[in-house]
């Protein structure tokens, strides 16, 4: 089975991503591995974990990790085969709290897929394009197919004109299908790259 995490990649009070990541949780309920057991969806909320600023003190490459808030998300994503980025864009960027739980880990990375969830004024590519550049060094093989959701036509609000609405995520028909073909492409990755990351666990041990 491939456990694929659903990381939602802002920590701001009144996030998007939440709703976001909800909508992709429950579609991702009726994707045909999903139905069938073959693969699973879990949301993992960076919000929980807590981390400060980077402060390990010896870099992430080692692993050699002193503090239990490391530990914990280590052990968190650790568990996971392949992931969905749910990010918004923050000046051409993805958020820094997202940035810093990147840099917190390395092995735990490694050999695994990832696609894209994006969504802000101009559906949050920008980001997306910092986050592939990131996640290749720690060596995450990043799918092609990608979600972005502008939030002019794929959120409704109930107050347009007050900034701490978080809206409503209503994404387009073609939306949907594009995030199953992402999926379809994160399941394949993970479950080729299964043999390399057998292989690293068996030489740590």
């Amino acid at each position: 089975m491939i456990r694929i995490a659903i990381i939602i990649g802002s920590t701001r009070p009144g996030r998007r991503a939440v709703a976001v990541a909800r909508w992709v949780k429950e579609a991702a309920g009726r994707h045909p591995a999903v139905k069938a057991g073959d693969a699973t969806v879990e949301v993992v909320d960076l919000a929980e974990y807590g981390l400060p600023l980077l402060d390990e003190a010896v870099p992430a490459a080692f692993g050699q990790y002193s503090n239990e808030h490391t530990k914990r998300w280590a052990q968190t994503i650790d568990s996971f085969d392949g992931f969905v980025f749910v990010t918004p864009e923050y000046n051409r960027s993805m958020p820094a709290a997202l940035k810093n739980a990147i840099d917190f880990l390395y092995a735990e990375w490694r050999n695994k897929a990832a696609g894209f969830v994006s969504y802000g004024v101009h559906g949050g590519t920008r980001a997306v394009e910092h986050l592939r550049l990131a996640l290749a060094e720690v060596k995450i093989a990043d799918v092609a197919t990608q979600v972005s959701l502008p939030v002019f036509t794929d959120f409704t609000f109930t107050d347009p004109t007050d900034p701490t609405d978080p809206g409503v995520v209503t994404p387009g028909e073609h939306q949907e299908p594009t995030l199953f073909r992402m999926l379809d492409e994160i399941i394949a990755w993970s479950g080729a790259l299964k043999p390399l990351r057998n292989t690293a666990a068996s030489t740590a041990s």
